[in-house]
């Protein structure tokens, strides 16, 4: 049961109020979906207590007043309003929202008909389809999952924006803010995480067949998955700044990134965003992974290689599909370059290469210095078309910008380039010109160590035990 209905207006933007600019970006979050207006009192009639269908009025009604507000500053930098710890109307209705479920959940308790009475209508932002309406409370469960997460990740993009030091020198971002996020970003997987393994279960194939791109599960995985990927940047940088985290350690931490990314592009790819904040999400994704997936069975370019690799030892000789390869281009560049907040990714493709090119250049092999000079050079051979997709981030609507380079960004930037060109001319002295074009071997294979937080739904509010009690003893009279 529960019936679904999508509009999509043909003029204007109806109640899709989109800002053209959004301002900088470290955190890509993709619009906050806007609820509309629900009487519980003429939907609910005396099936239920009068304290219950106040009290999810209540709640609600705030929460349709505050998304309203917010839907247009979801990634704006509000450096004027933001604290310590994030914005505090974000944390005002991360808030309501938490107390909004348990009341929401005594809709579905126990299996109960009331989840089928209740019209819920949210304004969609990455869906072709403005409204989407469905009369059952699983529905609205799954939103209220899907709009905690993105104000998870809206907390993170104001925390990760740098900002004036104390010292007086250029903008940065705290260590404090950069652990702060890494917790915020495993909030968000935890929330999405518990969407899909339980609240997607209880939704008809056909619901789930009729949820706007929005809360598709493929995007809800993408999205997840962006997040647990985010997490890992941060801790790279982390390390990076650390005396005591080693090249290994790094390389892990940049190669579990890539992995990340390209579980989410196996999610969205497929996913027909094309309207608004959609085509925008699709090109982010796009930007971070660029469609380079290693396919044994995929033909396009190939780039020649010497060794393919495990994490510790040399295996057989193989290719590897050049698109894989031009992951690791994207921040090495000239510094000012703009590559827009997707460019994260790239980055730690590059990342990859470069601790592992680093890694192999301390072996005492012709062998093991060509492939080290063939991780660090396949980050050049593809700068030009990474650049593109940042920039065609940044341009697609509502337009953005990156912050300046500070952190794991600046210092890629700057170190990847300069290594790269004094590893190739000194090893140019030592070797043939063939043997250094051997190409980049493939990166090692790690676990993924970031999990999402386990998110468990609230149990129901206790009103609805007090009000199914003095609704079965006025049945009794």
């Amino acid at each position: 049961m529960g019936c679904f209905v999508s509009t999509q207006k043909e003029t204007g933007v109806g109640n899709r109020r989109r800002p053209s600019n959004i301002g900088e970006v470290s955190v890509f979050v993709p619009g906050f979906r806007v609820p509309k207006p629900v009487d519980f009192s003429q939907c609910l009639g005396e099936q239920v207590a009068k304290c219950a269908v106040e009290r999810l009025s209540a709640l609600r009604t705030q929460i349709v007043v505050m998304v309203g507000h917010e839907a247009l500053h979801v990634t704006r930098s509000r450096r004027k309003s933001i604290t310590q710890h994030g914005g505090s109307t974000l944390t005002d209705l991360q808030q309501v929202l938490e107390d909004y479920l348990p009341v929401l959940l005594g809709l579905v308790k126990d299996g109960s008909p009331l989840q089928h009475k209740v019209q819920f209508c949210w304004v969609n932002q990455e869906d072709a389809a403005e409204e989407t309406v469905v009369t059952n409370a699983w529905y609205e469960v799954l939103s209220v999952l899907h709009l905690m997460a993105m104000l998870s990740l809206s907390q993170a993009n104001i925390l990760l924006l740098p900002r004036i030091s104390t010292d007086g020198y250029q903008p940065k971002v705290t260590d404090e803010s950069r652990r702060a996020s890494v917790e915020i970003f495993l909030k968000a997987a935890g929330y999405l995480d518990c969407a899909i393994r339980h609240v997607f279960p209880q939704l008809s194939v056909e619901i789930r067949r009729s949820l706007p791109v929005d809360l598709s599960e493929g995007v809800i995985r993408a999205l997840s998955l962006q997040a647990l990927g985010q997490g890992v940047d941060i801790q790279l940088g982390l390390a990076i700044d650390s005396a005591k985290a080693t090249l290994a350690v790094k390389r892990r931490l940049a190669c579990e990134m890539v992995k990340y990314w390209q579980q989410a592009q196996d999610n969205i790819m497929n996913q027909p965003l094309t309207n608004g904040w959609g085509e925008k999400h699709q090109l982010f994704i796009k930007w971070k992974y660029t469609e380079a997936k290693v396919r044994t069975s995929k033909k396009g370019r190939k780039v020649r290689t010497s060794f393919m690799y495990g994490e510790e030892g040399l295996g057989e000789r193989g290719d590897v599909d050049v698109g894989y390869a031009s992951l690791v281009v994207e921040m090495v560049a000239e510094p000012g370059v703009q590559w827009g907040c997707g460019g994260r990714k790239t980055l730690f493709q590059a990342a990859a290469y470069y601790y592992h090119g680093i890694i192999l250049d301390e072996g005492n092999t012709e062998k093991s210095h060509g492939m080290a000079i063939a991780s660090l050079q396949a980050a050049d051979e593809y700068l030009k078309e990474c650049k593109k997709a940042g920039e065609a981030f940044n341009m697609a609507p509502p337009q953005s910008r990156n912050p300046p380079l500070w952190g794991t960004m600046k210092y890629l930037s700057d170190k990847i380039p300069k290594d790269t060109s004094s590893k190739v001319r000194i090893n140019r002295d030592l070797y043939t010109y063939e043997k250094i074009m051997e190409t980049a071997p493939t990166l090692p294979d790690f676990a993924l160590a970031l999990k999402p937080d386990e998110y468990q739904l609230p149990t129901v509010h206790p009103c609805w035990n007090e009000d199914s009690a003095k609704i079965g003893q006025q049945g009794h009279l």
